[in-house]
This record gives structure tokens, sequence and C-alpha cells, in this order.
């Protein structure tokens, strides 16, 4: 058992480097129609709700209702970013185009594919987050230099998510169950969270909800920093993305070895 669950672990500290790098080559073929995937549907929702709802609803939390959504639009691009990269790319690689049974054949062990997997996600995150950012700052919507401390937190997003999705394609028999993932858990999380309007504004069932909803931590990081604001509970935000990137990876971990080393 314990040689099992070793296999699992990571073989060293730069080992996932080598995973992160194939799929970077692979997607470098691709960039330009993957980025532009990647922003199409966050920047849809920041031009539609911004101007369109915005011109209804006014200011909101003492700042523009555009400006406050671009921080909602933010953390939740990096969220799908990472969870649909992970959900469907990852998962391809593994069950479809058996790619990560060839690298097993390799020096690389199964938790040097999940962590390089897990950080490429993070960096597709990373290139989705920072779009959305750029395109508010050009609009005049996110407040520079402060803009540049919501960065890392982008990169704790996706690897928050991507950890989360990882145990979701652990589990998956084939594509099919991953709407299931999409419709239950990523959509409400997109609206309990405060990324379209505040939080307070939700009954308090609903509010205790976000509380514990990774989406909801990412924001309240995300949204001072573009708004130009001190950060509230900056350590427990920060700990809690933390806690969903670690605990899913290890859940993920042990659900893969069971899957593909038997």
């Amino acid at each position: 058992m314990v040689e099992g669950w070793s296999a699992a672990m990571p073989a060293n500290a730069w080992n996932w480097i080598s995973v992160w790098r194939r799929n970077y080559l692979a997607w470098k073929k691709i960039a330009p129609a993957s980025i532009l995937g990647n922003l199409a549907d966050p920047l849809i929702y920041l031009f539609a709700l911004g101007f369109g709802l915005g011109m209804m609803v006014g200011r909101v939390d003492g700042t523009s209702y555009i400006a406050f959504l671009a921080a909602g639009m933010v953390a939740a691009s990096a969220m799908t970013s990472a969870t649909f990269e992970t959900i469907y790319a990852s998962f391809a690689r593994m069950h479809a185009q058996r790619s990560w049974e060839a690298m097993l054949c390799t020096q690389l062990s199964l938790g040097d594919i999940v962590v390089g997997e897990l950080a490429w996600a993070a960096t597709k995150a990373f290139l989705a987050g920072t779009g959305i950012m750029t395109v508010a700052g050009i609009l005049g919507y996110a407040a520079f230099p402060s803009v540049l401390y919501a960065l890392p937190i982008v990169v704790l997003t996706g690897f928050a998510f991507a950890s989360l999705a990882m145990v979701v394609a652990a589990l998956a028999p084939s594509y099919d169950y991953f709407i299931f993932y999409q419709t239950l858990v990523l959509t409400p999380m997109l609206f309990l969270s405060g990324a379209v309007f505040p939080v307070s504004q939700l009954p308090t069932h609903f509010q205790q909800v976000g509380r514990f909803l990774p989406l909801t931590h990412s924001i309240e990081l995300i949204r001072p920093a573009l708004l130009g604001r001190p950060g509230e509970s900056v350590a427990l935000h920060i700990g809690v993305l933390c806690v969903y990137t670690v605990l899913p990876y290890f859940l993920s971990a042990f659900l893969l070895r069971r899957r593909l080393m038997p």
C-alpha cells in the first residue's frame, strides 16, 4: 500500500516541468484560438451585463457596476479556464489519448503528471484572468499598480479549481458526466460568490453557503486589488484557497492511483 501510494506522489520537485512544457508546446500551435475562446465568455458577460444592466443598476458598493463586475469576471475566467483545461484536455490525455500511460513508462510518477497538469491549468487561468484585467484596465475599471497584487491570486485560483476538477476527472467514466459539474457546481457558484451581484443581496442561507465557496474567497482578494482598496481577512482567503488546492490534490492522486494503477 505504501509503495502504491508513493507512486501517486511527485518523485521530486522538478519532474512536473516536463509535463507542463509538453502541454505548452502542444497548446502553442493553437494559442490564438485558445486565448480567444477563454476570453469570449467572460468578456460577453462584462460588456453585456456591465453596460446593459449597469445602466439600470447604477453604483454598487461605492463603484460603478461594470467595475464591480470586472473583478468577478477575472475570478470567473480563471475558474472556468482552469476547470475546462482539466476536465476536458487533461482528461483526454489520460483517457482517450492515453498520453499519461506513455509518461508513466518514463521516470515520471503519477504525482509528477498530476502536478504538471495542475500547473498548466493554472497557467491557462493566469492567461485568461490577466486578459480580462488588461481589458478592464484599458477601459479604466482597474486601478494601477494595485491590480498587480491580483496576479498571484489568479494563479492560486487556477490551482484551486484545477485541483477540484482533477477529482471530477478522476471519477468520471466519460466526457458526458462533466456537464453535471458545470451545471450543478460551477454555474450556481458564479451567482453565489458575488461575481455578478453583491452577496449581501442574497437570502441569509445562501450567504452562508457562499462563504464556503472558493470563488468567493478569490473574488474577495481580487476585487479590492482591482478597485485600489485595502483587502480584508487576506490571510483567511488565501488559506481557504490553499486548502482547496491541497486537499483535492491528494484526493485526486488517490483516486487516479486506483484508476490507473490497480
